[in-house]
């Protein structure tokens, strides 16, 4: 990723979800990614005979956020699938890249979400007044890593 003056605009991306691909693949942009990050947990250890009087802080297990993708509902259930089989026992971990373009759409980074699985579908709202908005639905993933990447 070069390094620029201005930061990227965050409304050009890709969503790309896992070995799902050619004809299967996921159909309809992601109007929404959020929750990316990742937090390192750490323990206090102090020797008795240690001078300063603290502790130290020691990394040990981390954890991936959630992730939120929104989009319009478009009629695919190859979202709605994946939930289904696995609220069946049927859990196939998938990867999951974010990949964000910059105004020429070339690829500038990604996001790789690793071990995923759905965690919460949701729909809507639905209302008759006529407001014209769209249908949008939900998806909330769960990831055991986050990786950063230079495309």
């Amino acid at each position: 990723m070069p390094t620029r003056a201005d930061p990227y605009p965050n409304f050009n991306f890709i969503v790309k979800l896992g070995d799902i691909g050619g004809d299967d693949q996921i159909t309809g942009g992601f109007s929404d990614v959020s929750g990316l990050g990742n937090e390192v947990k750490y323990s206090e250890y102090r020797n008795g005979s240690d001078r300063e009087n603290h502790p130290r802080k020691i990394p040990n297990v981390n954890t991936t956020n959630d992730v939120t993708l929104k989009r319009g509902v478009i009629g695919d259930l190859r979202l709605f699938t994946w939930i289904k089989d696995t609220r069946e026992g049927r859990w196939k971990r998938q990867t999951v890249t974010i990949t964000l373009l910059d105004e020429a759409r070339s690829p500038v980074c990604r996001w790789v979400l690793s071990g995923c699985g759905p965690k919460t579908y949701t729909a809507g709202p639905l209302a008759a007044k006529g407001g014209g908005e769209v249908a949008m639905e939900e998806l909330h993933l769960v990831a055991e890593r986050i990786d950063f990447q230079q495309a």
